[in-house]
Parts: structure tokens; C-alpha cells; sequence
């Protein structure tokens, strides 16, 4: 099943939440994830620019966005971003189907 990697901020309500009530949300996300029809592989609380990490299997971006979406319309999340991610032999796989295409492609200007 492909991977998924979710960047994203808590909202200043949601942080004001915490502070005043801190609290372990990782059952939260965990349900959250398996409602959207995926699986929670790791979730991070990180420093920097985004406030966690959050690292789930789906059967497609369909799911692994539904899940996200939600959290997002509740208004405690913000700045979401999402990749899917490939392991090394996936991307192999990748790489050389752009090979066997990359003879049909016209640069601009060419």
C-alpha cells in the first residue's frame, strides 16, 4: 500500500488546548487515520516550522487526504502538507518507466 508523509501546524486555539490541558494524541490521529481506511505507521511531535509528522499507509491519496481534511475542517490544524513517498525499489520502478518515455518528450523550444 503506498506511504504517506503529513507536514502540518496546530491551529492557536489547538496549541492554547494543549497548554491548558496537555494530552498524548496519538490515539486521536490513530482513529482518525484507521475512520479514513489507512494505518498510522508514526506520529511526531517535530520542531522547526511544522508541529508534527505524521507517517500513514492507504490504499490511495483518497484516503490519506480524507483523513487530513477532517482533522483540518475541525480548525485544530493548519499549513497541512502531504507526499507520498516511495521506498527505493518503488522508485527504481519510477525512474525507469520515465526512461522508456523520456524519448517522446519535447523540450520547449525544440
Amino acid at each position: 500500500m503506498p506511504i504517506f508523509i503529513t507536514r502540518g501546524r496546530y491551529s492557536a486555539e489547538a496549541v492554547r488546548n494543549l497548554v491548558a490541558n496537555p494530552e498524548d494524541r496519538l490515539p486521536a490521529v490513530r482513529n482518525l487515520v484507521e475512520a479514513a481506511g489507512g494505518k498510522l505507521l508514526s506520529f511526531y511531535v517535530i520542531l522547526g516550522h511544522y508541529d508534527f509528522l505524521i507517517i500513514t499507509e492507504a490504499p490511495s491519496a483518497k484516503e490519506a487526504s480524507a483523513a487530513i481534511l477532517a482533522a483540518a475542517a475541525s480548525g485544530s490544524i493548519t499549513d497541512n502538507e502531504t507526499t507520498e513517498a516511495f521506498t527505493t525499489a518503488e522508485a527504481k520502478q519510477v525512474f525507469a518507466g520515465a526512461g522508456k518515455v523520456a524519448e517522446s518528450y519535447k523540450r520547449p523550444g525544440k
